[in-house]
């Protein structure tokens, strides 16, 4: 099992690359929210026909499960508007490189909440991380920025977000949680263009955002 999920978790950290990669692309041509509100709606749509192919109903969850999806999906909306923002004005590889510090936060927020015991040499490697974050982030330079202070809030927004995944009943399916966050961040992006507006696009814009909703 931990094997499998190794694997997935590094396929699944090539999908957020690529995704990441395409956001910054289609963002220098398009309005942030119009490329946000176009991957959510083809990701919920694509979604909610997973759902349907596996016969899930997306209602029915008990009142704690319920809580849990909703304080997962408002981190999911934080998480995203404040990463596309700061990637929007960051370079990609810096952005990229605060977020490595996320599974080390996940790590303490999990021994923290949770109680699990990650031992010396855990401390030890998340203390190292988090020196090296700073590096990235130069506080108290002129290198540090409100655009760094956004990805650093973005790294909290999804430690909330995979810690609360971890409270689920095990009867939960996986993708009733991402319709529900796709579907939030889909409004998100709507209400944000509720006062940048909509731009024309071509197919190239078009692919990008094909490809960011495939990944």
């Amino acid at each position: 099992d931990n094997l499998r999920a190794v694997v997935l978790m590094n396929i699944a950290m090539l999908a957020f690359t690529l995704n990441d990669t395409c956001m910054k692309l289609v963002t220098q041509s398009l309005p942030l929210y119009q490329a946000i509100t176009l991957r959510g709606v083809l990701t919920t749509l694509a979604l909610l026909a997973v759902a349907a192919g596996q016969g899930v109903r997306l209602g029915g969850l008990s009142r704690p499960d319920g809580r849990v999806v909703g304080l997962r999906t408002l981190a999911e909306v934080a998480a995203t508007v404040t990463f596309l923002t700061a990637l929007l004005h960051m370079p990609l590889a810096n952005l990229s490189a605060i977020m490595q510090s996320l599974p080390l936060l996940v790590t303490l927020g999990a021994a923290l909440v949770f109680g699990e015991r990650i031992g010396w040499r855990r401390l030890l490697a998340i203390a190292l991380g988090l020196v090296g974050v700073l590096l990235i982030i130069k506080p108290g330079t002129e290198g540090f920025d409100r655009w760094s202070v956004l990805g650093l809030l973005s790294v909290a927004a999804v430690v909330v977000r995979d810690l609360s995944t971890r409270k689920l009943s095990p009867a939960v399916p996986s993708v009733v949680v991402a319709v529900w966050a796709g579907a939030a961040v889909t409004g998100l992006g709507l209400l944000g263009m509720a006062f940048t507006g909509w731009q024309p696009m071509g197919l190239y814009e078009g692919a990008l955002i094909l490809g960011a909703t495939i990944n």
